[in-house]
């Protein structure tokens, strides 16, 4: 497996092939793209490849990546990537998550933390915290585009595409990618109900990174969902919204590397 600045490569993990772009040298740092999926020459992931060996897979069935038959839920894809630190034998790792990433993120970490170091979350779906009556996440698929633009983004450019002129190629893998992520998490919308319980299980350090000016997700709902992780650190990031990574990726890469520097406490795993 290898990649370049903008290229993307594959890789099979028990019978999935993964659309995978790696740069980088040193400890893993494992990315987890959000819904909207992730570009190969994204700047946040070079910045991450200042500290580290970073693998940047595309979810199943977002971008080039299989989906396998069945696989319909944010569980089922967790298991991948349990494979896939298993088959490259990957330790010490630094996992970082953001929105639908950091979701898969939690649920990789409450199943087991033995290749894990630290995990990294930027604005996360995949909890509810109000009651039943209480919408703690807008609707993105009532809405068009660039309504969902104006929300997600302190500055709604940076997430402006003008589709029609798009090469078909880029124009086809989000729409996958939008495919993809509604398949997932349109129903329970946005969460699995069973994930707070399991949240206790996480015990590595964990930081929520918070773009501030996200209006998909609320702070408060950010802050609710740091204390359900023991010892979790809660971060804010101005100028940035529910894509922390896109809006500020050296400040998103400097603060999850400079977290992953820190010790880790000594604990007893299996």
């Amino acid at each position: 497996m290898s990649g370049t600045a903008d290229a993307s490569s594959s890789l099979m993990v028990h019978g999935v092939k993964l659309e995978i772009v790696e740069r980088g040298k040193g400890r893993p740092v494992l990315f987890l793209h959000p819904g909207i999926g992730i570009e190969a020459n994204a700047p946040v992931l070079d910045a991450l490849a200042k500290g580290g060996r970073v693998i940047a897979p595309s979810h199943p069935g977002f971008g080039a990546s299989d989906l396998p038959k069945g696989m319909n839920s944010v569980d089922d894809m967790s298991y991948v990537y349990l494979d896939l630190m298993d088959q490259l034998d990957l330790r010490d790792v630094l996992v970082i998550g953001v929105g639908l990433g950091g979701w898969l993120a939690c649920d990789i970490a409450a199943k087991t933390t033995a290749r894990m170091s630290h995990l990294v979350l930027g604005n996360p779906v995949g909890i509810k915290y109000g009651d039943r009556e209480t919408r703690d996440k807008v609707d993105i698929w009532s809405l068009m585009p660039d309504q969902v633009d104006a929300l997600a983004y302190s500055d709604p450019s940076v997430g402006k595409r003008d589709y029609k002129n798009l090469p078909e190629s880029v124009a086809l893998t989000a729409a996958r990618n939008r495919e993809a992520y509604a398949r997932v998490a349109w129903s329970p919308y946005m969460h699995n109900p069973k994930l707070k319980l399991r949240l206790h299980r996480i015990d590595v350090p964990t930081l929520f990174l918070w773009g501030t000016a996200d209006r998909i997700l609320s702070e408060p709902y950010g802050r609710a969902f740091a204390t359900m992780i023991k010892g979790a650190r809660f971060e804010t990031l101005d100028r940035a919204g529910h894509y922390p990574h896109l809006e500020q990726p050296e400040s998103f890469a400097r603060a999850a590397l400079g977290f992953a520097e820190q010790k880790q406490p000594a604990k007893a795993r299996a």
